[in-house]
C-alpha cells in the first residue's frame, strides 16, 4: 500500500502542492467512476476529453481546494458538470437517440445489448426521452444523485447551490420522469420519509 492510499482526498491535494505527482493518486481514485458518469451523459466519444479536462482544471485549481472537505468527489463532479454543460446539445441528442433505440451502450454488456436489441426496454426509452426534456439544471441534479450516487449535500456542494434548491430541482425532475416511467422513481434514492416530504 502506497502512502497516498492512506490519505484522504484533501490530504492528497495538499501534498500535491509540494509534490505534483501525488495528484495522480486522486486521478486513480476517482477517474473510473467519473468516466462512467460522463459517458452516460455524453457518450463515449466525448468522455475521455471531459474527464481529462476535469482533472486538468482540478490540478490547476488545487491551491484553492477547501481542505475541510476530505472527499473531493463533489468538487470533481462540479467541475465535470460545468464541462458537460458546454455539450448540452450533444447530451440531449444522446438521450433522444437512446429514446429511439432503447439501447444504452454504456450501461449494458455485449450480451445485454444483444438481448436488448431483441426486446428493447420501453422504460429505458421513456426515461431517455424524459431526460432529454428536463431543464439542464433539473437533469444535472437528478443524474448526480442517480448516476453519480452523490448525496443531496454533495450535489449542493458540487453545483454551488443551496440544499433546498437541490431538493426542489430533484422533486421537479422526479415528477416528470416518474410520469414517463408509469410511476417508478428514476433515481431510486429517496427514502419513504423524503418522498412524503416531497409530496407534503
Amino acid at each position: 500500500m502506497t502512502a497516498e492510499a492512506t490519505l484522504d482526498d484533501a490530504e492528497l491535494i495538499q501534498r500535491s502542492r509540494r509534490d505534483p505527482a501525488a495528484f495522480g493518486a486522486l486521478f486513480d481514485r476517482h477517474a473510473p467512476a467519473l468516466h462512467r458518469y460522463v459517458t452516460r451523459r455524453l457518450g463515449d466519444s466525448l468522455a475521455d476529453d471531459v474527464v481529462a479536462d476535469t482533472f486538468l482544471a482540478a490540478f490547476r485549481r488545487r491551491d484553492r481546494y477547501d481542505a475541510r472537505h476530505p472527499n473531493a468527489r463533489p468538487w470533481l463532479y462540479g467541475i465535470a458538470a460545468n464541462l458537460i454543460g458546454k455539450h448540452r446539445r450533444t447530451e440531449v441528442r444522446f438521450y433522444l437517440a437512446l429514446a429511439r433505440t432503447g439501447v444504452d451502450e454504456v450501461a449494458e454488456s455485449y450480451a445485454d445489448r444483444v438481448e436488448a436489441r431483441v426486446s428493447a426496454s420501453a422504460a429505458q426509452r421513456d426515461l431517455a426521452g424524459a431526460l432529454a426534456l428536463l431543464s439542464p439544471q433539473d437533469r444535472e441534479v437528478l443524474l448526480l444523485i442517480a448516476w453519480a450516487d452523490l448525496s443531496y449535500e454533495e450535489v449542493a456542494l458540487s453545483l454551488g447551490i443551496p440544499i433546498g434548491t437541490v431538493r426542489s430541482r430533484l422533486h421537479r425532475a422526479r415528477k416528470k420522469t416518474r410520469a414517463a416511467l408509469g410511476g417508478l422513481d428514476p433515481s431510486a434514492v429517496a427514502t419513504d420519509e423524503e418522498e412524503d416530504a416531497d409530496h407534503g
